[in-house]
């Protein structure tokens, strides 16, 4: 028993090495790894066994390490072998008084030998691990029977959440090294995929030309992008990865493509403003701080509040304003004093490290916004009460966190005064 378990082994390992070869990681198994079977099972006895053959139940749970090998646990029950005729038995074999009850624990490892990665349809499988069988009645071969179980199967899906699952298995168990077969038919389910898949599995687009999510972009194209073949709106910002790279022109894999605080999605589909442009009215204030805070409209110039971005570089874990940056200060201040009833709204933000941290940003962008609205209160004379300060500390970006050129722009002071009442 134990030499062909480890033949199977060995096979199943000389098979799996140019499969690896070609790629094992896929995104799909990794944000969607559970799955489960259940189904009806025929357990098959050898002819001199004390019980027939019979019909079962059975239930698996898997989890994918990656596209090609899964583990799973398994249970059958057989609530049924009736007794076999004792003439059907050798002398020294005791027959059953009646029928018999059978359990059966796996755990198996699998091998998914798909000859066209980008095609899953059709999956064939080889599985093998250990066993153990637990009968209702002492069987000559022991009514606990621990053994293993080679076999194959296949997978056919209708798409990556559902599929039909067949297989077929040769047990080696017990003291004498029994062989029982054991046929599977049943229905498999993968927890989560359908989270993040169109519902149909292959949409064919011509020779060699595959768009499994049919976002108008090939499988063969998407890799080279970097989106995800089998989700058709990789960033989840409401457009298809199709439409943002031929109708759009943005990025599928940036939700905000101009980094205005409006997903790509929003803004061609809702608010009707440019996602290549932050400010698609040209009034000075990003389409983002329209919408999310001033409810101005991001089509009109003539709503925007008036807007100043300082680049203010504070010391390191400081938070007072270093004097050489009074002068960046004083025309918001002549502002002020010439509209003292303005009122004013400073936002604190920070760029974003590999070191970084959300709550610490966030406190030091708070604690840098106030040390702006104290100064601007204490030389311009408008109330504190008109003056409100936020931080946000990494959270709004306005270039990605790439080069130090811009990391300087997103460690940043905004200001946004709004006209006070004739």
């Amino acid at each position: 028993m134990m030499k062909l378990m480890n033949g199977l082994l060995m096979v199943c390992l000389v098979l799996a090495l140019p499969l690896m070869a070609a790629g094992a990681s896929d995104d799909l198994f990794q944000r969607a790894p559970w799955f489960g079977s259940v189904g009806a099972s025929w357990y098959q006895t050898e002819g001199d066994w004390e019980a027939e053959s019979g019909l079962g139940i059975h239930g698996k749970l898997g989890y994918s390490l990656n596209a090609w090998w899964d583990i799973e646990g398994g249970i059958d029950y057989m609530p049924s072998l009736s007794e076999r005729d004792a003439d059907k038995l050798n002398p020294d074999v005791t027959p059953l008084d009646d029928s018999t009850s059978a359990l059966r624990l796996g755990v198996d490892v699998l091998l998914h030998l798909r000859p066209d990665a980008n095609n899953r349809r059709f999956d064939p499988f080889l599985r093998v691990g250990p066993a153990v069988t637990f009968f209702g009645d002492d069987m000559k071969n022991g009514k606990t029977q621990l053994g293993g179980a080679v076999g194959l199967g296949m997978f056919y899906h209708f798409n990556d959440s559902w599929a039909l699952r067949a297989d077929a298995v040769m047990n080696v168990q017990g003291k004498n090294s029994e062989t029982p077969a054991l046929i599977q038919l049943g229905v498999s389910y993968r927890f989560g995929a359908e989270k993040y898949v169109a519902p149909e599995f292959l949409v064919s687009a011509g020779p060699g030309d595959i768009d499994s999510d049919g976002d108008g972009l090939f499988d063969k194209d998407e890799v080279a992008l970097g989106t995800d073949p089998y989700n058709p709106d990789t960033d989840g910002d409401g457009l298809t990865d199709g439409d943002e790279v031929f109708k759009y022109k943005t990025d599928p894999l940036n939700p905000d493509s101009d980094f205005d605080g409006l997903t790509d999605g929003a803004e061609v589909l809702t608010y009707k403003t440019d996602p290549l442009n932050p400010d698609t009215d040209g009034g000075g204030v990003s389409d983002g701080h329209e919408v999310i805070e001033d409810d101005t409209n991001p089509l009109d110039p003539a709503d925007d509040m008036q807007k100043f971005t300082l680049l203010i570089e504070f010391d390191y874990d400081k938070s007072f304003i270093r004097p050489q940056y009074y002068t960046d200060l004083e025309p918001v201040v002549k502002v002020l004093q010439r509209d003292p009833d303005a009122t004013v709204r400073v936002e604190g933000h920070a760029d974003k490290r590999a070191k970084s941290t959300r709550e610490y940003n966030q406190r030091l962008s708070e604690r840098r916004a106030n040390a702006v609205k104290d100064y601007l209160v204490k030389h311009s004379g408008i109330s504190a009460a008109n003056v409100t300060a936020v931080g946000y500390g990494f959270d709004r970006p306005v270039a990605p966190n790439d080069t130090e050129e811009n990391m300087q722009k997103n460690r940043r002071t905004d200001i946004y005064i709004k006209k006070g009442t004739p």
